[in-house]
């Protein structure tokens, strides 16, 4: 049994009964009595918020930490399929094109002040009016 707690009777409609038996696992919860703890703890929580600021900012802290975790995640999955396809990009080309180094880091000097200027937002047409002159 576990120590520090106390065992008391409690009554609740079997609606409550239900919603406990149904979310108790879902919740990570090993037992009933856990599940209505946390309840109680957190219903306790929201009703101090609004005597403490602290207790909100908290909980949503959590929460965005969750959600940024996951996004990150994500974001991370994504540039790395995009860098793959960069790379494979870059060979491809590479492999095809004679270029001597000095022209490629001359063109790498050139593409990082077009990235800095533009923000990123550089198109395909862009390249090739730098590149050829031409009026796209």
């Amino acid at each position: 049994m576990v120590k520090d707690k106390v065992k008391f009777a409690l009554w609740i409609t079997p609606e409550a009964k239900a919603i406990v038996e149904g979310h108790y696992l879902a919740d990570n919860c090993k037992s009933q009595s856990e599940y209505i703890e946390k309840a109680v703890r957190f219903y306790t929580g929201y009703l101090d918020a609004a005597h403490d600021g602290s207790y909100l900012p908290r909980v949503l802290a959590e929460v965005l930490e969750g959600k940024l975790d996951a996004l990150g995640k994500r974001i991370g999955r994504q540039l790395f399929k995009q860098s793959v396809e960069q790379d494979l990009m870059a060979n491809l080309i590479a492999y095809d094109i004679p270029v001597d180094l000095d022209t490629l880091r001359k063109l790498r000097v050139q593409c990082i002040r077009n990235v800095k200027e533009t923000n990123g937002e550089i198109t395909l047409e862009d390249a090739v009016v730098s590149q050829q002159g031409a009026d796209v």
